[in-house]
């Protein structure tokens, strides 16, 4: 039938030329040797925020009245799969920008926020972190929220501790999540404000990880800090409705890094298949390593999938929350899965330092437990059905 719609289960040409300008970006500015060097040095890629900024990825998705290249979540979704198929975790300095920034502030901010904020987000030349997570809580974290703003003359004064704020020891502003007023409801009374990240009384100390080592995630004391009325995000006491309207794109762009560490896993495991000799045989003729790399190559066709067709949605202001969680459960798994794998393929090379297989397997771990849990995000599929809530 001639009027039945058309389907199309690839890139437009422009989305195309994007993905290439970004591949070639990638192998000739933060190729893997590049990445081991500094995830290695446990220190903040300084030069590599310099390089993503030059080269105008932050301005990826900010509107370019203010300064940016414009593009929706798709093309964001193409950008962060191709850093992290050299970066791995290390793709997190730009996700953070994406989402916590430039995503809060055109979404929720005032037009002076816009003005001031997103231009230099744009630029590479203003660094954002995020601070939500308190120690009591993790997934519950409504429950958990015990930092405080109350307001005094011109602002607030916030009092409390965050946990796992990444890059909140190196940022410029922290977006931050704290209890304006006691609400009916736990959701209730939460207020976004945009702190400056050197006000005094504000420490941030990194945790010592298993993976993303270069990118220190900090526990965040606020002992007294003042913020000016004029940091507050959207109206006072939404900033819980701010924060469950960004999610999906949170969710989506985690699955476009986890997809993208898994295309660097199957990259290099046909790689070295083709390389390593073993009783006379290069090891990628043998039926056991090409069942290996086929599952990698299934996975991660599936996610790319499931994670664009939860970015198309998005795009089109569509429901996707079910989308873009499954999206990200899924992709998060298969990254794991293959990363094991992966050293699986590589035998004592893939334990070894001067390979990447391990840095994968380490940063892609991290994705399994946030931003939610994988079985947190089984309950929202699940109650997407009618069920029960299980918590």
């Amino acid at each position: 039938m001639n009027d039945a719609p058309e389907l199309c289960f690839g890139l437009s040409p422009e989305q195309q030329m994007l993905k290439d300008t970004i591949h070639n970006f990638v192998e000739r500015e933060c190729p893997k040797t590049l990445a081991r060097e500094w995830e290695a040095g446990k220190e903040f890629p300084a030069e590599l925020y310099r390089r993503l900024g030059a080269a105008g990825l932050y301005g990826i998705g900010v509107p370019e009245e203010f300064g940016g290249q414009g593009g929706n979540i798709v093309e964001q979704v193409i950008v962060c799969e191709e850093l992290a198929r050299s970066l791995a975790g290390l793709s997190v300095l730009w996700h953070l920008n994406a989402w916590s920034g430039s995503k809060a502030i055109s979404t929720h901010g005032t037009e002076a926020q816009k003005q001031e904020y997103l231009p230099k987000i744009a630029a590479g030349k203003m660094l954002f972190a995020f601070a939500m997570t308190e120690s009591g809580g993790g997934t519950d974290a409504l429950r958990a929220m015990r930092t405080r703003a109350e307001p005094v003359d011109g602002g607030f004064r916030v009092n409390g501790t965050k946990i796992w704020s990444t890059l909140s020891h190196v940022a410029d502003r922290l977006l931050l999540l704290t209890r304006t007023e006691q609400g009916e409801k736990p959701s209730h009374g939460l207020t976004v404000l945009i702190v400056d990240a050197k006000s005094p009384g504000i420490t941030a100390t990194p945790i010592p990880k298993l993976g993303l080592r270069s990118l220190g995630s900090c526990e965040v004391v606020f002992d007294n800090v003042f913020v000016p009325a004029e940091n507050v995000v959207g109206e006072p006491g939404t900033g819980w409705a701010q924060m469950v309207g960004s999610l999906n794109a949170e969710r989506i762009l985690t699955a476009a890094m986890c997809n993208g560490m898994l295309a660097g896993v199957l990259e290099d495991s046909v790689a070295y298949a083709k390389e390593r000799f073993a009783f006379g045989r290069a090891i990628g003729q043998y039926q056991a390593i090409q069942h290996k790399i086929a599952d990698m190559a299934m996975n991660l066709e599936s996610a790319r999938l499931h994670t664009l067709r939860a970015a198309w949605l998005l795009s089109k202001d569509m429901p996707c929350s079910v989308e873009a969680t499954t999206a990200k459960c899924l992709a998060s798994e298969y990254a794991v899965a293959g990363a094991d794998e992966g050293i699986q393929v590589l035998g004592g090379n893939g334990y070894a330092d001067e390979f990447n297989m391990h840095r994968y397997w380490r940063d892609a771990r991290l994705f399994r437990i946030g931003p939610i849990t994988n079985e947190m995000a089984r309950n929202q599929v699940a109650e997407s059905f009618g069920l029960p809530r299980s918590y």
